[in-house]
């Protein structure tokens, strides 16, 4: 299946992301081919990885239905949650992100994809982010402990062969901001009973003692199989911390094979159904939030300019 390969390009410390809005008199095509007219030259000579998703909906205007997921669809309506909490939708046409080995490489080539895109879309979102400690939040625990290795993220993160959408993907975009004084506030021990997980280690607390709200018991996905068996569904995490001292948070990028997942998860953070809300959103906020879908390779190219001799 061929994805594009920024999905799992493990390792870079510095990100963009860039949401536009369709531009007045411009047709989704229009972006959908300006877009994939970016990601050769910018992956090869820019010295970036480029990702680039879009609205489910309008992807589905212009693509083959050969290569639209079945399941994929936009954030168009706030997810509300126990006591009224609400995750908002901030649902744009277009998403590129930029990963890349320093900040001038990003900064560059972020402006050379908005320069690019200019006669078809509008930015209407820029965050920049970097990865904090190698491997962990602004929490200060590791991130995606249970993140699939590399050998089984494709599994995971790609709709398979033989689907529509195959070597496609669906991601879920949010920006959570912390709050870093209650936070801090806490205990060692009482931020472990939040998060589910020890924090030096991340060692997941025994089914004793992890509370039933704590972020771990909230957004691991298991579904019955059948005969006592219960298969955990996992997604494949980008994450990595935005902002400065004053105002700073998580940028949640999560892939999946199908939105079910995605949507599950927040389901259960939000308390929906059940009304246990993740213990973890009391003390960060999510600001931000769309799905896009990201087409495979072969899909983009359909749409790609041809190249000049």
């Amino acid at each position: 299946m061929n994805a594009q390969p920024g999905i799992f390009a493990l390792g870079t410390p510095e990100h963009g992301y860039l949401e536009f809005d369709l531009a007045p008199g411009a047709e989704p095509v229009d972006l959908v081919a300006a877009a994939a007219g970016l990601v050769g030259p910018l992956s090869t000579t820019g010295g970036v990885n480029l990702v680039v998703g879009f609205r489910p909906q309008l992807w589905a205007r212009v693509a083959d239905p050969a290569d639209v997921p079945a399941s994929a669809r936009g954030f168009d309506e706030p997810l509300v949650g126990a006591d009224g909490w609400t995750m908002p939708a901030t649902q744009h046409d277009a998403w590129l992100w930029v990963a890349g080995g320093d900040r001038t490489a990003v900064f560059d080539n972020g402006r050379a994809v908005v320069a690019g895109l200019a006669p078809v879309a509008r930015l209407r979102r820029e965050m920049t982010g970097w990865l904090y400690r190698h491997d962990r939040d602004l929490t200060g625990f590791i991130d995606g402990t249970e993140n699939p290795s590399l050998l089984e993220a494709p599994e995971v993160a790609l709709v398979p062969a033989g689907e529509p959408g195959a070597g496609s993907s669906v991601v879920l975009v949010q920006m959570w901001d912390h709050d870093g004084d209650a936070w801090e506030g806490l205990s060692t021990q009482a931020q472990e009973l939040v998060m589910g997980r020890t924090k030096p280690d991340s060692v997941e607390l025994d089914d004793a003692t992890k509370p039933p709200d704590s972020h771990v018991a909230r957004t691991a996905l298991e579904v019955d199989r059948g005969e006592g068996e219960r298969e955990e569904l996992p997604i494949f995490r980008r994450n990595v911390a935005f902002g400065g001292v004053a105002h700073h948070g998580t940028a949640f990028v999560g892939f999946s094979r199908d939105q079910w997942r995605l949507e599950e998860m927040l389901r259960r953070m939000a308390g929906v159904g059940d009304g246990v809300r993740d213990a973890l959103t009391r003390y960060t906020r999510p600001v931000t939030g769309a799905y896009y879908t990201v087409p495979s390779v072969d899909a983009l190219a359909r749409f790609a300019p041809p190249e000049e001799d």
